[in-house]
């Protein structure tokens, strides 16, 4: 049994084609994959935040894992604003149909 090496950013796409649709056994037939591979990279991913390894020299692992926080951060941000604009449209939308029909 050989073991086959894929590139980092073809893991991270089979990962992220995972979290989108949910179903892990499905993503892996459909790139022909072993279903338990893909699973080891969505359980990696989850736990390191990538499927890229950290560098072995502490200097660059940390400059590594900064960036990575800086992204997730900047992510989380963005996140915050589109779920604060939905809640504000909602409440608009709630008074309005509140106004129009009232109780």
């Amino acid at each position: 049994m050989s073991k086959r090496k894929y590139p980092d950013e073809f893991k991270e796409q089979v990962v992220k084609e995972c979290r989108d649709i949910g179903n892990i056994a499905l993503v892996a037939r459909r790139h022909g994959i072993s279903k338990h591979t893909v699973y080891s990279w969505v359980n990696k991913a989850k736990m390191n935040g990538s499927i890229k390894p950290l560098s072995r020299e502490k200097e660059k692992q940390f400059k590594e894992v900064k960036n990575r926080l800086e992204k997730v951060s900047t992510e989380n941000d963005q996140l915050k604003r589109l779920l604060a604009e939905k809640e504000l449209e909602l409440a608009i939308l709630r008074d309005l149909r509140d106004s129009i029909n009232p109780r």
